[in-house]
């Protein structure tokens, strides 16, 4: 089972540790196109830092992460799990699960990043600020430099076993699950029921996510199907209908974190 997870916007800068090592991350198939992505970009942020702003996006409050991009060879890494901070990650909470569900999630668990691709939650990474959406000078866009090895990766990682795409749209697009996975791939939506509608309440279904993925690593399951983890959540007490590959978890109380 391979689980794959977005990032977060929002990082936790390490205060200490080694600089970041490509070589060390999983996933070597990834570290040439790690390798041109992370030299464009601290060169982006090395130059002019007006320009480099704009160019990933950022507004006058961000105006460190260009300096700390500019740096991110020689910064402290420290965990994946560690350095993202986002709605999710907090609701997973990986610090807290016992020894052996910490061992599931680091052999199940892929994040989606822009600059590196996939990650483990144990890797050692910097903080860092480039978004799945970004078009850098001269490589042209981020999505365009992951779409050929990703899906490759995802196919060697999966093995026979079930892929679950919780990635967001941003961070689908940088490469779709190949089509030898298609009838072992799930995605997941999460819809809030009330009166009688059902709608998507973004930051409900990052916490959410969080919290299916925690169930899963704490139950020990290991669905090899999409019926199987439909299967699996409704035993775990949640409430889901399947479309296909999707699987709709319907929840009637919205509770953030």
């Amino acid at each position: 089972m391979l689980i794959l997870l977005p990032p977060s916007e929002g990082k936790t800068r390490p205060a200490t540790g080694a600089p970041l090592d490509l070589e060390t991350l999983s996933f070597p198939r990834l570290t040439p196109t790690r390798d041109q992505l992370l030299r464009t970009l601290v060169k982006l942020c090395g130059g002019n830092h007006r320009r480099a702003a704009e160019v990933l996006g950022l507004g006058p409050t961000q105006a460190d992460a260009v300096t700390v991009n500019a740096r991110l060879r020689n910064e402290p890494a420290a965990r994946a799990d560690e350095v993202y901070t986002g709605v999710l990650f907090s609701a997973l909470d990986l610090a807290s699960l016992d020894t052996q569900s910490r061992r599931r999630a680091d052999g199940s668990l892929a994040i989606a990043s822009a600059l590196f691709g996939l990650l483990r939650p144990g890797d050692l990474i910097p903080a860092y600020r480039l978004s799945g959406g970004v078009t850098l000078p001269r490589l042209g866009t981020v999505a365009g430099r992951w779409r050929t090895p990703l899906p490759r990766v995802m196919q060697e990682s999966t093995g026979d076993g079930l892929l679950i795409d919780l990635r967001s749209g941003t961070y689908t697009a940088l490469g779709k699950p190949p089509a030898q996975l298609a009838d072992r791939t799930a995605t997941m939506r999460v819809l809030h029921e009330h009166g009688g509608q059902r709608k998507i309440v973004s930051h409900f279904n990052k916490a959410t996510k969080g919290r299916i993925v925690r169930g899963l690593l704490e139950s020990g399951a290991d669905p090899r199907t999409v019926e199987e983890l439909h299967s699996t959540l409704a035993d775990l007490g949640w409430t889901i209908e399947r479309s296909g590959g999707r699987l709709d978890v319907i929840v009637d109380e919205v509770v953030a974190t």
